[in-house]
């Protein structure tokens, strides 16, 4: 969407203080560890763009708090893999080859928006290691969040879900729906039935660049807005809005455990 019609769409300018204030009458409380996705579009004109949003989500948070966010670099994976689009099989044994190992000072996050790319660069953020499925975070649990995150299973109970889920965080969907939720990719973690892939990343190793293969669970968000929409029946998920963005909010450990059960019932496992 063009600047033009964004500033059509705004009544007035969203500001860090309106956005910060908008977050806590939302829910975030001082002190608060949340878990945020996020699409910057949705939100109207910002006054700083994505700079902004991040200094309102720590605002809201407070000194006390914790904000994270995906951080995941999807780039380096399988090619085989690739659907959107796809490259060609002669260019696979290329890509293996030569496809930058994942750092995660430099590596960009890719696919899922401007925020997110903003916040991983922003000062104090820490981000996990993982190659694929990466997660920052800023504030006083960050480093907690962030280390120690196992290459498999990426998003169990050692993935930096896995310390949200034990740290009681809430989760904040600012502008994207049910399909955009990580958390409930931990309920699919937790089904030991789920299906297995073989993946592939390009990572370093005693210095040195590698390409390695790994299995994990053949995570699949299509899904979650079926998933989303019977949790809300069950559990207080609040609404509101931050700009023009349509917001939930709502209890981390709680999402997880009804995925586990919703996907295992919904899925046959």
């Amino acid at each position: 969407m063009s600047e033009a019609k964004v500033i059509k769409r705004t009544k007035m300018p969203n500001t860090t203080d309106s956005m910060a204030k908008e977050l806590r009458n939302l829910g975030i409380d001082t002190g608060d560890t949340v878990l945020v996705h996020s699409s910057l579009s949705s939100i109207g004109w910002v006054c700083g763009d994505e700079p902004a949003v991040v200094a309102a989500l720590l605002k809201a948070a407070g000194a006390e708090g914790t904000v994270a966010m995906p951080a995941h670099s999807g780039a380096n994976s399988d090619p085989a893999e690739w659907g959107n689009p796809p490259v060609p099989e002669e260019w696979f044994r290329t890509i293996y080859e030569n496809m930058p190992p994942f750092d995660p000072a430099v590596t960009p996050v890719r696919g899922i928006g401007r925020i997110p790319e903003y916040f991983r660069r922003y000062p104090g953020t820490l981000r996990s290691g993982h190659p694929q499925l990466s997660f920052c975070a800023n504030g006083k649990h960050s480093r907690f969040i962030t280390e120690g995150h196992v290459l498999t299973p990426q998003l169990g109970r050692e993935s930096p879900l896995g310390k949200l889920y034990e740290l009681k965080a809430k989760v904040l969907l600012l502008g994207c729906g049910y399909d955009s939720c990580t958390c409930f990719h931990m309920g699919e973690a937790l089904n030991e039935n789920m299906p297995k892939k073989r993946m592939g990343a390009a990572v370093l190793k005693d210095g040195k660049r590698e390409w390695i293969w790994f299995e994990d669970f053949s995570y699949d968000s299509d899904d979650f807005e079926a998933l989303g929409d019977d949790f809300e029946k069950a559990y207080g998920v609040i609404k509101g809005k931050v700009g023009n963005a349509a917001c939930r909010l709502f209890d981390l450990r709680e999402a997880v455990d009804f995925a586990v059960k919703w996907i295992r019932e919904h899925r046959n496992l």
